[in-house]
């Protein structure tokens, strides 16, 4: 566990401190206090001087009854419970994405995906051999810039409820690698050894071609584009509250109109 300290000094200026490490082996709530507290001391600093305290998103930390957060809050009342910005955000957009149907379903489609290609080093490498033809292809016809930083060697990555980025990413890599992708789904349902196999190539293939998977990977890639960006403003190391919420409002804005025209316009698939 890390131990980082936040305070004001003499000059009123914020300022914050790493403490040190420790290693824990019980992580339990009472386990995480006893090491804090065990820390603090070590420092002479009172736990009745902390008014604020911020941990990740795990019930071990946060939770509402038993959790690290409300044993410290039951002896220090003014050690108020401070979220991440960012984290919060995250967490709000996987559960947005879980109650929408169409985005769940693109979701379970991208981890399907990832099972069948991105469990095996030969699938993955046969991927990035048809991606990079597809690429010197194109450079070859003017269809694409060379230079540096441009195509770069793509893969797909896998999604984490708690690694901020990683699904826009993780779509957007899709949506650049799409028609490799098929190429490698299509030659798993001809030619593996795998009857199994062969027959999720062939459904996941299908799933990928259908008009509401590629309608929800655009539309995602649009959406988390601008939360992306809003991640990136939230976790400035010169970021205040007053900020966050003017910034908030301004982005919030602009998903509503984006979003709700979208989500709410019958769409004819024909």
């Amino acid at each position: 566990m890390a131990l980082v300290l936040r305070f004001v000094n003499r000059k009123c200026e914020v300022v914050e401190r790493f403490v040190g490490l420790r290693n824990v082996n019980d992580t339990s709530a009472l386990s995480l206090k006893a090491t804090i507290y065990d820390m603090l001391s070590k420092w002479n600093l009172s736990p009745s001087k902390v008014r604020g305290q911020g941990y990740d998103g795990a019930s071990n930390m946060s939770g509402a009854f038993n959790g690290l957060e409300t044993l410290i809050m039951n002896e220090t009342k003014f050690a108020h419970f401070v979220h991440c910005f960012a984290h919060q955000l995250q967490l709000a957009l996987v559960l947005g994405v879980k109650n929408h149907t169409l985005v769940n379903d693109l979701f379970d489609v991208v981890s399907q995906l990832l099972n069948i290609i991105g469990s095996s080093y030969k699938r993955r490498g046969k991927l990035r051999k048809k991606q990079a033809d597809k690429v010197m292809t194109a450079l070859a016809e003017c269809e694409l810039e060379s230079g540096t930083d441009l195509n770069q060697e793509l893969g797909i990555k896998r999604p984490s409820n708690t690694r901020w980025g990683s699904h826009f990413a993780s779509l957007l890599n899709i949506q650049t690698i799409y028609a490799s992708i098929c190429d490698v789904l299509e030659d798993l349902g001809k030619f593996d050894t795998d009857r199994y196999r062969k027959a999720e190539a062939i459904h996941i293939l299908k799933l990928l071609k259908s008009f509401d998977f590629v309608f929800c990977l655009h539309l995602m890639v649009d959406i988390l584009g601008v939360t992306n960006h809003f991640n990136t403003t939230l976790q400035r190391k010169d970021q205040d509250i007053v900020n966050v919420m003017n910034q908030t409002c301004i982005d919030l804005t602009r998903n509503n109109k984006f979003g709700t025209r979208i989500f709410s316009t019958e769409v004819d698939k024909d």
